[in-house]
């Protein structure tokens, strides 16, 4: 609950006045000062967030706030928590060789849950890390697992080639695969599938 009441001594109320009159005061700030001065001046909380048009809890903040820290306060804001720190790459890499290098011990493929869980990392940073390389373990029936030491700089240099082609780029991508004919079961002809993307 924010102060039904706030008291102003004459050097803060002329230093809230002056924000409001200052056409360089930002709009946010603007409306913090409106709030304090409204509530010092008797108006009750539905009043301020009509006039201000801010919501209840903006209100109780902001009267909150400036009992706390003062004007300075209302100028400054509240400071944020500092955010989560990105991956780094040596992270990203061991998400990338877990996933096409080994197998969890009950389940034939990662799972964006538990490669979070091995990791130590959220399943939403999982998921970009395997959108990056191109990797979709959990929607195939057998993920292949790779013994190629040199295979994440490779997965990281043909994604990269779809993902941020050079300038003029032809880019083939040829899946050959083995048909078979329908009712009687033979072995057809051999089927590449060829696609080409280029790049203006």
């Amino acid at each position: 609950m924010g102060n039904d009441l706030i008291a102003l001594d004459r050097k803060a109320r002329r230093e809230l006045e002056q924000l409001l009159t200052d056409g360089n005061t930002a709009q946010k700030i603007a409306k913090r000062a409106r709030i304090v001065l409204m509530t010092a001046d008797g108006h009750g909380v539905v009043a301020i967030m009509r006039e201000v048009g801010v919501s209840k809890t903006t209100v109780w903040r902001w009267q909150d706030y400036f009992a706390e820290a003062g004007v300075d306060g209302l100028i400054k804001g509240r400071s944020k928590p500092p955010g989560r720190k990105p991956l780094s790459a040596a992270m990203k890499l061991k998400v990338v060789e877990k996933t096409v290098k080994e197998r969890p011990a009950n389940a034939t493929h990662w799972s964006v849950r538990s490669m979070a869980e091995e990791m130590g990392i959220s399943h939403t940073s999982v998921q970009r890390i395997w959108a990056e390389h191109g990797l979709k373990p959990h929607l195939v029936r057998s993920f292949k697992i790779s013994n190629d030491p040199d295979f994440v700089a490779k997965v990281e240099d043909i994604v990269g080639l779809y993902v941020d082609p050079p300038e003029k780029a032809l880019v083939l991508s040829v899946d050959e695969k083995r048909s078979y004919a329908g009712r009687s079961g033979r072995k057809a002809a051999t089927n590449p599938r060829c696609q080409i993307t280029t790049s203006a």
